[in-house]
Protein backbone atom coordinates (compact mmCIF):
# COMPACT_ATOMS: atom_id res chain seq x y z
CA UNK A 1 0.00 0.00 0.00
CA UNK A 2 1.15 3.53 -0.78
CA UNK A 3 1.98 5.84 2.11
CA UNK A 4 -0.45 8.80 2.05
CA UNK A 5 0.78 12.24 1.06
CA UNK A 6 0.70 14.81 3.85
CA UNK A 7 0.15 18.53 3.41
CA UNK A 8 1.34 20.40 6.50
CA UNK A 9 -0.36 23.74 7.09
CA UNK A 10 1.27 26.33 9.35
CA UNK A 11 0.07 29.76 10.50
CA UNK A 12 2.88 31.86 11.89
CA UNK A 13 3.53 35.33 13.29
CA UNK A 14 6.78 36.04 15.15
CA UNK A 15 7.66 32.36 15.09
CA UNK A 16 11.30 32.56 16.05
CA UNK A 17 13.29 30.76 17.23
CA UNK A 18 11.23 27.74 16.12
CA UNK A 19 10.79 28.34 12.38
CA UNK A 20 13.79 26.56 10.87
CA UNK A 21 13.69 23.70 13.39
CA UNK A 22 10.00 23.09 12.77
CA UNK A 23 10.41 23.04 8.99
CA UNK A 24 13.33 20.63 9.29
CA UNK A 25 11.29 18.36 11.57
CA UNK A 26 8.37 18.18 9.13
CA UNK A 27 10.33 18.02 5.90
CA UNK A 28 11.05 14.24 5.71
CA UNK A 29 7.35 13.45 6.17
CA UNK A 30 5.91 16.16 3.94
CA UNK A 31 4.38 16.07 0.52
CA UNK A 32 4.25 19.85 0.93
CA UNK A 33 4.48 22.47 3.67
CA UNK A 34 2.32 25.55 3.22
CA UNK A 35 3.24 28.41 5.54
CA UNK A 36 0.76 31.26 6.03
CA UNK A 37 2.54 34.24 7.57
CA UNK A 38 1.06 37.38 9.03
CA UNK A 39 -1.26 38.89 11.61
CA UNK A 40 -4.97 38.81 12.25
CA UNK A 41 -6.44 42.19 13.32
CA UNK A 42 -6.30 41.35 17.04
CA UNK A 43 -2.55 40.78 16.71
CA UNK A 44 -1.89 44.29 15.42
CA UNK A 45 0.02 45.20 18.58
CA UNK A 46 2.66 42.50 17.99
CA UNK A 47 3.01 42.92 14.22
CA UNK A 48 4.69 45.40 11.91
CA UNK A 49 2.51 48.24 10.55
CA UNK A 50 1.98 46.21 7.37
CA UNK A 51 0.85 43.08 9.20
CA UNK A 52 3.98 40.92 9.26
CA UNK A 53 6.28 39.37 11.85
CA UNK A 54 8.48 41.73 13.83
CA UNK A 55 11.25 39.13 14.08
CA UNK A 56 13.11 37.29 11.32
CA UNK A 57 10.34 34.77 10.58
CA UNK A 58 9.83 35.86 6.97
CA UNK A 59 13.56 35.91 6.21
CA UNK A 60 14.04 32.48 7.83
CA UNK A 61 11.29 30.91 5.71
CA UNK A 62 12.69 32.40 2.51
CA UNK A 63 16.23 31.36 3.40
CA UNK A 64 15.03 27.83 4.14
CA UNK A 65 13.49 27.69 0.67
CA UNK A 66 16.85 28.63 -0.81
CA UNK A 67 19.19 26.52 1.33
CA UNK A 68 17.23 23.55 2.68
CA UNK A 69 14.33 22.85 0.34
CA UNK A 70 15.79 20.74 -2.49
CA UNK A 71 12.40 19.20 -3.32
CA UNK A 72 10.60 22.58 -3.27
CA UNK A 73 8.12 21.41 -0.67
CA UNK A 74 7.81 24.74 1.16
CA UNK A 75 5.52 27.50 -0.07
CA UNK A 76 4.86 30.85 1.60
CA UNK A 77 1.60 32.79 1.56
CA UNK A 78 1.07 36.28 2.92
CA UNK A 79 -2.07 38.38 3.16
CA UNK A 80 -0.94 40.37 0.14
CA UNK A 81 -0.74 37.13 -1.86
CA UNK A 82 -4.36 36.41 -0.89
CA UNK A 83 -5.61 39.82 -1.98
CA UNK A 84 -5.39 41.81 1.26
CA UNK A 85 -3.11 44.74 0.35
CA UNK A 86 -2.80 46.15 3.88
CA UNK A 87 -0.91 42.98 4.89
CA UNK A 88 -3.36 41.88 7.60
CA UNK A 89 -5.48 38.76 7.37
CA UNK A 90 -9.19 39.43 8.00
CA UNK A 91 -11.14 37.59 10.67
CA UNK A 92 -9.57 35.54 13.41
CA UNK A 93 -7.44 32.85 11.74
CA UNK A 94 -10.24 31.09 9.85
CA UNK A 95 -9.09 32.80 6.68
CA UNK A 96 -5.45 31.89 7.33
CA UNK A 97 -6.22 28.22 7.82
CA UNK A 98 -8.46 28.28 4.76
CA UNK A 99 -5.61 29.83 2.77
CA UNK A 100 -3.35 26.79 3.19
CA UNK A 101 -6.27 24.37 2.91
CA UNK A 102 -7.32 25.76 -0.49
CA UNK A 103 -3.83 25.04 -1.81
CA UNK A 104 -3.47 21.59 -0.22
CA UNK A 105 -2.87 18.72 -2.65
CA UNK A 106 -2.10 15.91 -0.21
CA UNK A 107 -4.27 13.03 0.94
CA UNK A 108 -4.29 14.45 4.47
CA UNK A 109 -4.07 17.96 5.90
CA UNK A 110 -1.98 18.23 9.08
CA UNK A 111 -2.25 21.50 10.97
CA UNK A 112 0.87 22.45 12.93
CA UNK A 113 1.61 25.52 15.04
CA UNK A 114 5.17 26.74 14.80
CA UNK A 115 5.92 25.73 18.42
CA UNK A 116 4.48 22.21 18.05
CA UNK A 117 6.74 19.20 17.51
CA UNK A 118 6.45 15.42 17.28
CA UNK A 119 9.01 12.66 17.62
CA UNK A 120 9.98 11.36 14.15
CA UNK A 121 9.24 7.76 15.12
CA UNK A 122 5.74 8.87 16.11
CA UNK A 123 5.21 10.60 12.78
CA UNK A 124 6.30 7.45 10.97
CA UNK A 125 3.84 5.43 13.05
CA UNK A 126 1.04 7.86 12.21
CA UNK A 127 1.72 7.60 8.48
CA UNK A 128 1.71 3.81 8.76
CA UNK A 129 -1.61 3.96 10.62
CA UNK A 130 -3.15 6.11 7.89
CA UNK A 131 -1.77 3.82 5.20
CA UNK A 132 -3.19 0.71 6.85
CA UNK A 133 -6.53 2.34 7.79
CA UNK A 134 -7.51 4.69 4.95
CA UNK A 135 -11.01 5.13 6.40
CA UNK A 136 -9.61 7.23 9.28
CA UNK A 137 -11.09 10.71 8.92
CA UNK A 138 -9.23 12.66 11.64
CA UNK A 139 -6.49 12.20 14.21
CA UNK A 140 -6.28 14.26 17.40
CA UNK A 141 -3.38 14.46 19.82
CA UNK A 142 -2.93 15.04 23.53
CA UNK A 143 -0.46 17.87 23.98
CA UNK A 144 2.04 18.38 26.77
CA UNK A 145 2.85 22.01 27.50
CA UNK A 146 6.38 23.14 28.32
CA UNK A 147 6.69 26.03 30.75
CA UNK A 148 9.62 28.33 31.43
CA UNK A 149 12.28 25.81 30.45
CA UNK A 150 12.84 22.52 28.69
CA UNK A 151 12.63 20.56 31.96
CA UNK A 152 9.18 21.70 33.10
CA UNK A 153 5.55 21.08 32.15
CA UNK A 154 2.31 22.71 33.18
CA UNK A 155 -0.86 20.72 33.73
CA UNK A 156 -4.18 21.48 35.37
CA UNK A 157 -7.94 21.27 35.47
CA UNK A 158 -8.47 23.14 32.21
CA UNK A 159 -6.18 20.84 30.26
CA UNK A 160 -7.58 17.73 31.95
CA UNK A 161 -11.12 18.77 31.04
CA UNK A 162 -10.45 18.27 27.34
CA UNK A 163 -8.40 21.33 26.38
CA UNK A 164 -5.23 19.23 26.07
CA UNK A 165 -6.71 17.47 23.04
CA UNK A 166 -5.79 19.15 19.77
CA UNK A 167 -7.55 18.30 16.50
CA UNK A 168 -4.73 18.36 14.02
CA UNK A 169 -4.87 15.80 11.19
CA UNK A 170 -7.69 15.60 8.64
CA UNK A 171 -8.43 13.49 5.60
CA UNK A 172 -8.37 15.68 2.50
CA UNK A 173 -9.77 15.42 -0.99
CA UNK A 174 -11.77 17.09 -3.74
CA UNK A 175 -14.59 19.19 -2.36
CA UNK A 176 -13.28 19.15 1.21
CA UNK A 177 -13.36 22.46 3.07
CA UNK A 178 -11.67 23.90 6.13
CA UNK A 179 -14.56 25.53 7.99
CA UNK A 180 -13.27 27.01 11.25
CA UNK A 181 -9.97 27.40 13.08
CA UNK A 182 -11.52 27.28 16.57
CA UNK A 183 -12.09 24.42 16.84
CA UNK A 184 -10.27 23.12 13.76
CA UNK A 185 -13.11 21.77 11.64
CA UNK A 186 -12.92 20.19 8.20
CA UNK A 187 -15.92 18.90 6.25
CA UNK A 188 -15.97 16.51 3.32
CA UNK A 189 -17.62 17.03 -0.07
CA UNK A 190 -20.99 16.11 1.48
CA UNK A 191 -20.58 18.70 4.25
CA UNK A 192 -19.97 16.09 6.95
CA UNK A 193 -17.77 17.08 9.88
CA UNK A 194 -14.79 14.71 9.67
CA UNK A 195 -14.50 14.52 13.46
CA UNK A 196 -17.89 12.82 13.49
CA UNK A 197 -16.98 10.07 10.99
CA UNK A 198 -13.97 7.84 11.75
CA UNK A 199 -11.86 9.84 14.22
CA UNK A 200 -8.89 8.64 16.23
CA UNK A 201 -8.90 10.47 19.55
CA UNK A 202 -6.07 12.13 21.39
CA UNK A 203 -6.28 9.87 24.42
CA UNK A 204 -6.15 6.81 22.17
CA UNK A 205 -2.96 8.15 20.58
CA UNK A 206 -1.51 8.96 24.01
CA UNK A 207 -2.07 5.37 25.09
CA UNK A 208 0.18 4.44 22.18
CA UNK A 209 2.80 6.85 23.53
CA UNK A 210 2.20 9.45 20.80
CA UNK A 211 1.71 13.01 22.00
CA UNK A 212 2.18 16.54 20.71
CA UNK A 213 5.14 18.39 22.27
CA UNK A 214 3.93 21.97 22.70
CA UNK A 215 6.60 24.56 23.52
CA UNK A 216 4.06 27.37 23.87
CA UNK A 217 5.11 28.79 27.28
CA UNK A 218 8.86 28.39 27.00
CA UNK A 219 10.54 31.74 26.33
CA UNK A 220 9.69 35.03 28.11
CA UNK A 221 9.44 36.99 24.86
CA UNK A 222 7.12 34.35 23.44
CA UNK A 223 4.86 34.47 26.51
CA UNK A 224 4.75 38.27 26.55
CA UNK A 225 3.64 38.39 22.91
CA UNK A 226 1.02 35.69 23.36
CA UNK A 227 -0.40 37.52 26.37
CA UNK A 228 -0.54 40.82 24.52
CA UNK A 229 -2.51 39.08 21.78
CA UNK A 230 -4.80 37.14 24.16
CA UNK A 231 -5.50 40.34 26.07
CA UNK A 232 -7.03 42.00 22.99
CA UNK A 233 -8.55 39.07 21.05
CA UNK A 234 -12.31 38.83 21.53
CA UNK A 235 -12.30 35.04 21.44
CA UNK A 236 -9.75 34.72 24.26
CA UNK A 237 -11.43 37.00 26.81
CA UNK A 238 -8.33 37.33 28.97
CA UNK A 239 -8.04 41.00 29.94
CA UNK A 240 -5.58 40.11 32.71
CA UNK A 241 -3.23 38.17 30.45
CA UNK A 242 -0.31 40.58 30.71
CA UNK A 243 -0.70 40.77 34.49
CA UNK A 244 -0.62 36.96 34.54
CA UNK A 245 2.59 37.02 32.48
CA UNK A 246 4.23 39.22 35.09
CA UNK A 247 2.88 37.65 38.28
CA UNK A 248 2.53 33.98 37.40
CA UNK A 249 5.03 33.32 34.62
CA UNK A 250 7.84 35.75 35.29
CA UNK A 251 7.68 35.90 39.11
CA UNK A 252 5.86 32.64 39.96
CA UNK A 253 3.70 34.35 42.56
CA UNK A 254 0.69 32.22 41.59
CA UNK A 255 2.03 28.64 41.58
CA UNK A 256 -1.43 27.16 41.07
CA UNK A 257 -2.38 29.47 38.18
CA UNK A 258 0.65 28.85 35.99
CA UNK A 259 -1.21 27.94 32.79
CA UNK A 260 -2.11 30.98 30.70
CA UNK A 261 -5.81 30.09 30.88
CA UNK A 262 -5.48 31.39 34.40
CA UNK A 263 -9.14 31.15 35.43
CA UNK A 264 -8.51 27.43 36.09
CA UNK A 265 -6.25 25.75 38.63
CA UNK A 266 -2.93 24.52 37.23
CA UNK A 267 0.49 23.43 38.45
CA UNK A 268 4.06 22.64 37.41
CA UNK A 269 5.76 19.27 37.01
CA UNK A 270 9.14 18.03 35.89
CA UNK A 271 9.60 16.64 32.40
CA UNK A 272 11.76 13.54 32.46
CA UNK A 273 11.36 12.35 28.89
CA UNK A 274 13.30 13.05 25.73
CA UNK A 275 12.61 15.95 23.41
CA UNK A 276 12.16 15.58 19.65
CA UNK A 277 15.52 15.81 17.80
CA UNK A 278 14.97 19.28 16.36
CA UNK A 279 14.19 20.65 19.82
CA UNK A 280 17.43 19.08 21.04
CA UNK A 281 19.17 20.84 18.15
CA UNK A 282 17.57 24.13 19.20
CA UNK A 283 18.71 23.60 22.80
CA UNK A 284 22.25 22.92 21.66
CA UNK A 285 22.31 26.06 19.53
CA UNK A 286 21.14 28.09 22.53
CA UNK A 287 23.77 26.48 24.75
CA UNK A 288 26.56 27.24 22.27
CA UNK A 289 25.43 30.84 21.78
CA UNK A 290 24.48 30.34 18.14
CA UNK A 291 20.88 31.22 18.96
CA UNK A 292 20.69 34.28 21.21
CA UNK A 293 17.38 34.30 23.06
CA UNK A 294 16.27 35.27 26.55
CA UNK A 295 15.74 32.30 28.83
CA UNK A 296 13.74 32.38 32.04
CA UNK A 297 15.70 31.97 35.29
CA UNK A 298 14.37 28.70 36.74
CA UNK A 299 15.84 28.76 40.24
CA UNK A 300 12.40 29.57 41.66
CA UNK A 301 10.87 26.68 39.70
CA UNK A 302 13.48 24.31 41.12
CA UNK A 303 12.76 25.52 44.65
CA UNK A 304 9.03 25.08 44.13
CA UNK A 305 9.34 21.57 42.70
CA UNK A 306 11.65 20.58 45.54
CA UNK A 307 8.99 21.55 48.09
CA UNK A 308 7.18 18.61 49.70
CA UNK A 309 4.28 20.90 50.50
CA UNK A 310 3.85 21.82 46.83
CA UNK A 311 4.01 18.15 45.84
CA UNK A 312 1.29 17.32 48.39
CA UNK A 313 -0.94 20.20 47.26
CA UNK A 314 -0.44 19.23 43.61
CA UNK A 315 -1.37 15.63 44.42
CA UNK A 316 -4.64 16.72 46.01
CA UNK A 317 -5.48 18.91 43.02
CA UNK A 318 -4.81 16.02 40.66
CA UNK A 319 -7.28 13.89 42.60
CA UNK A 320 -9.86 16.66 42.38
CA UNK A 321 -9.36 17.07 38.62
CA UNK A 322 -11.54 14.00 37.99
CA UNK A 323 -14.67 15.43 39.68
CA UNK A 324 -13.93 18.79 38.05
CA UNK A 325 -13.81 17.22 34.59
CA UNK A 326 -17.06 15.38 35.32
CA UNK A 327 -18.75 18.64 36.32
CA UNK A 328 -17.58 20.31 33.09
CA UNK A 329 -18.96 17.43 31.02
CA UNK A 330 -22.29 17.51 32.85
CA UNK A 331 -22.60 21.28 32.43
CA UNK A 332 -21.93 20.99 28.70
CA UNK A 333 -24.55 18.25 28.37
CA UNK A 334 -27.07 20.19 30.41
CA UNK A 335 -26.54 23.44 28.49
CA UNK A 336 -28.98 22.62 25.63
CA UNK A 337 -31.69 21.75 28.18
CA UNK A 338 -31.02 24.95 30.11
CA UNK A 339 -31.38 26.96 26.89
CA UNK A 340 -34.58 25.08 26.06
CA UNK A 341 -36.07 25.82 29.48
CA UNK A 342 -35.07 29.50 29.27
CA UNK A 343 -36.61 29.84 25.82
CA UNK A 344 -39.76 28.14 27.07
CA UNK A 345 -39.88 30.46 30.07
CA UNK A 346 -39.57 33.54 27.89
CA UNK A 347 -42.43 32.34 25.67
CA UNK A 348 -44.62 31.67 28.68
CA UNK A 349 -43.94 35.17 30.06
CA UNK A 350 -44.80 36.77 26.73
CA UNK A 351 -48.02 34.77 26.48
CA UNK A 352 -49.07 35.72 30.01
CA UNK A 353 -48.27 39.37 29.40
CA UNK A 354 -50.47 39.37 26.30
CA UNK A 355 -53.22 37.49 28.14
CA UNK A 356 -53.19 39.83 31.15
CA UNK A 357 -52.88 43.02 29.13
CA UNK A 358 -49.29 44.06 29.74
CA UNK A 359 -48.97 47.82 30.29
CA UNK A 360 -45.30 48.21 31.18
CA UNK A 361 -45.28 46.55 34.62
CA UNK A 362 -42.57 44.05 35.39
CA UNK A 363 -43.81 40.48 35.33
CA UNK A 364 -42.28 38.44 38.20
Amino acid sequence: MVTPKITFGIIVLNGEPFVRYNLKALYPFAHEIIVVEGAAPAAQGIATPDGHSRDTTLDTIKQFQVDEDPDQKVSLITAEDAGHPNGFWPGEKDEQSQAYAKRASGDYLWQVDIDEFYRPEDMSAILEMLRDNPSISTVSFKQITFWGGFAYLTDGWYLRSGAAIYHRLFKWGKGYRYETHRPPTVVDAKGQNLRQLRPVGGYAMARRGIVLYHYSLLFPSQVREKCEYYGTADWARRPGAQQWADEAFQKLRRPFRVHNVYSHISWLERFEGQHPPQIEALREDIRLGRLPIEMRDTSDVEALLSSKRYALQRGVLKLLSGPYRWSVVMRSRARPWIKFVKRGGRKIRKSLKRLLGYRGWRFP
